[in-house]
This record gives C-alpha cells, sequence and structure tokens, in this order.
C-alpha cells in the first residue's frame, strides 16, 4: 500500500501528531481557528466558563448584519459581551463586518496547512488557502471552542488535474458550475485541485471553486500553494506556515482531468448544481424577475469589477431587479473607491450592505411566488432565497450582469464589457 498522502490526509496526519493517516482512519486533531458567526449568539447560546483559546478564536458578525429582527438584535449583545469577556481580538463586528469566509480569507485567518472551523456550511472557502477548512455545527464549534480539538473520519479524495489556460471569459462559477454537472455529488468524499492549469486561476475564482464544495457535499476542497497564493499570503503579512502538497504516491478514489481551455459559461437550472448545468449559450431565453450578485462565492472585489464593467454606461432591463451585495466592508469600501459601485447604481442596481442577507432568503431580497431568480450566490435549490414556489438558477457574476440587462437568462458573451 503507498504510504503517500493527500493534501488533506497531510494536514490532518500532522495536527493529530502522526506520521502516517488515510482514508478510512479516524483522528483527533488540534483546531488552529474556530469562528463563530452571529447566528450562535442569537438562538442558541450558553457562555462558556473558559476557551481553550482567545488568539484560536474569531467572532464574524455576518449572517443577519445590522440586525433585522429583535431575535437578531438580542444576539449582538450577547457577542460582544462574551468577546469582552475571554479578551478575544479578533471580534469583527458591525462596521468591520462581513460574510464570514470573505472576512477570514481578508483577515489571514485560514492559512495553509492548518484546521479552521465554523458553524457555516460554505467554511470549505478557506480550502482555496490550503487550508483543512470545514463548517461542522454549532455544538461541535463550541466543543472546539472549549477544548482545541476535534475528530474527522477521513474521507477519501478526487484530484482534479487542471490543465489548459482558462479563458477570460471564463469564472471559478463555471469551472465548478461544470464539474459539478459532469460529476455529480462528492458526498463523503475529499476534493482536491492542481495541475499545471490552476497558475490561470486567479485567487477569487480559487475561492469561489472551493466555497461551493459544499453544494456538492464534500468533505474538504483543497488547493495547494503556487507562487499566486504564496505572493499573496505574502502581502498580507501571513509567515510561517508549512505548507500542505500532496505526495506523487498519494492514494486517490479518483483523477480527473479538466481542460480549462475547453470551458465556456454555465448555469444550473433551478433545484440543484449536480448533473443540472448547462452551457449559458444552450439555455432558452428565460425572462428574470430578479438577478443577485453577492455572497461568499461571487460578492468580491474583482465579482464587482466583472459586473461594473457589463453595466458601465448601461441600464437594467424594465421589471428586473438587480442586487448587488459586497461580501466585506472591506469589499464594499475598495469598490466605492474604485467607482464601481457608481457604475452598478447608475445602471439601476442597488446596492447592498455586506451580509449574507438574500443568499439565503432572510433580508433584503427575498423572492416572491412564480418569480425567476438569477444568482452568483451559494445555492439553488428550491425555497432557498425566499418562496418554494420561485425558481433559481445559477450563474457567475457575468452571466447575471448581463441577463439584468437583457431581461432574460443570456450569453455573457454576448455583451461587450
Amino acid at each position: 500500500m503507498s504510504t503517500g498522502m493527500t493534501m488533506i490526509e497531510k494536514i490532518l496526519a500532522r495536527k493529530a501528531g502522526l506520521a502516517q493517516a488515510h482514508a478510512g482512519d479516524t483522528v483527533t486533531v488540534d483546531v488552529d481557528m474556530a469562528v463563530l458567526i452571529d447566528l450562535q449568539f442569537a438562538t442558541m447560546w450558553i457562555p462558556p466558563t473558559r476557551i481553550h483559546d482567545p488568539d484560536k478564536t474569531a467572532i464574524v458578525m455576518d449572517h443577519a448584519v445590522p440586525a433585522p429582527t429583535l431575535k437578531d438584535a438580542t444576539g449582538g449583545p450577547l457577542a460582544r459581551t462574551f468577546a469582552a469577556d475571554f479578551g478575544i481580538k479578533k471580534f469583527y463586528d458591525v462596521g468591520r463586518h462581513g460574510i464570514c469566509h470573505q472576512v477570514i480569507a481578508e483577515n489571514g485567518l485560514a492559512r495553509p496547512g492548518e484546521i479552521l472551523a465554523c458553524t457555516d456550511s460554505h467554511t470549505c472557502a478557506g480550502g482555496a488557502f490550503n487550508t483543512a477548512a470545514r463548517g461542522l455545527g454549532p455544538a461541535e464549534v463550541y466543543s472546539i471552542l472549549c477544548t482545541g480539538t476535534t475528530w474527522f473520519q477521513i474521507a477519501p479524495t478526487v484530484r482534479y488535474e487542471l490543465v489548459g489556460t482558462r479563458p477570460d471569459t471564463v469564472s471559478g462559477k463555471d469551472i465548478f458550475l461544470h464539474i459539478a454537472h459532469q460529476y455529480g455529488d462528492a458526498t463523503n468524499q475529499n476534493l482536491e485541485y492542481g495541475g499545471p492549469g490552476l497558475a490561470s486561476i486567479p485567487l477569487n475564482d480559487r475561492r469561489t471553486i472551493a466555497t461551493q464544495g459544499a453544494e456538492i457535499s464534500a468533505d474538504f476542497s483543497t488547493f495547494g500553494v503556487d507562487d499566486l497564493l504564496a505572493d499573496h499570503l505574502a502581502e498580507r503579512g501571513v509567515t510561517g506556515y508549512q505548507a500542505a502538497d500532496a505526495d506523487p504516491d498519494a492514494t486517490y478514489l479518483d483523477v480527473r482531468t479538466i481542460d480549462l481551455s475547453t470551458l465556456q459559461p454555465y448555469v444550473a437550472r433551478p433545484g440543484t448544481v449536480s448533473r443540472n448545468g448547462v452551457p449559458v449559450s444552450q439555455i432558452e431565453p428565460r425572462r428574470i424577475d430578479q438577478a443577485f450578485i453577492g455572497s461568499c462565492a461571487n460578492g468580491q472585489l474583482e465579482d464587482l469589477r466583472i459586473a461594473a464593467s457589463i453595466l458601465r454606461g448601461r441600464q437594467v432591463a424594465p421589471g428586473v431587479r438587480l442586487l448587488i451585495t459586497p461580501a466585506s466592508q472591506q469589499v464594499y469600501r475598495d469598490a466605492m473607491r474604485a467607482g464601481y459601485l457608481q457604475d452598478l447604481a447608475d445602471a439601476g442596481a442597488v446596492v447592498t450592505n455586506s451580509t449574507c442577507g438574500a443568499c439565503f432568503g432572510y433580508h433584503m431580497g427575498v423572492v416572491g411566488p412564480g418569480e425567476v431568480c438569477i444568482t452568483s450566490s451559494t445555492r439553488n435549490f428550491s425555497g432557498r432565497m425566499g418562496s418554494t414556489e420561485a425558481e433559481i438558477y445559477m450563474a457567475s457574476p457575468a452571466t447575471v450582469a448581463a441577463s439584468a440587462v437583457a431581461g432574460f437568462i443570456t450569453d455573457p458573451r454576448n455583451v461587450n464589457s
């Protein structure tokens, strides 16, 4: 049997103090960062008497910010009291807030070769930084908060070997939708991305791909450390990490080659992303009521830049609502300075506060019965963004922006950006 390890096996073995760990093993590991979000304080909070390490704890106000309900408003003071009582410096309160995965990325909380846990299912976003990042239940994250440890049963890994060069018209969302359509669910599997084509995928797109691993039920979704990521981390003062590269003789459940040069913009039909996608060029021109650009998957600065480049000098089609939600206050400020928000607002878009909001059907953009929404957010299942009688299509920010202008789902390559 091969003793080589995949990226995730290597991280978990190291954090368990083991020389080797492989698929099927159960390991108890030290957790480097536990992230709590506002919903945990608003719904099921019991103040602990002690915590393992305040420096390995972060709190991000993200899902319902500023508080849209009394219940959410009640959780805020609990979070602030907890942070003050235990000296938690990594507290991103209203004004410093944003969707937790964006805030994690901006502040270097997801580090190569380390383990990060949070109560949100899209925590796998941190895998873009070579982090073993996983969303866990509130009780488990509470336990990690107090003990500093957790356990995992290691799943087998599927390796995506990326070759070729990504066309400029293809985004991380398109790459993910192609993979999800081609291969379906990845339940009880880890996903690993590498290969020579990785160099053509910018970090924002890697984050989108890693984030969306949750939609196909993957355990972990992990990228290696290359020059692009190393330079990004160095610019943000992230040092002293131990990257986890897959061994040449690692054992995989499957190795799948993706030729990036052959890909084109994709859209997922309502209900699921698994085996439910189609190139945008082949979809019928479906009329839309709402278009949404945002979320942890696609509310990054580059996503807003792309949307602004398409919308600049144009107008959102009559009868269409275009909502733009920057993923964090930092993204909001940067987009404002760059003029993107001006371009978007001039085109008729509504730019909202940085929060999860419309993505999980909570506030600032809930869709009604019979409405059709095209979204760049994370999920397209029935009822996700509001009414169970609404239809949700998923696509890239470019496709969403182009569709908002056209009034129906359209290929962004048809709009000169």
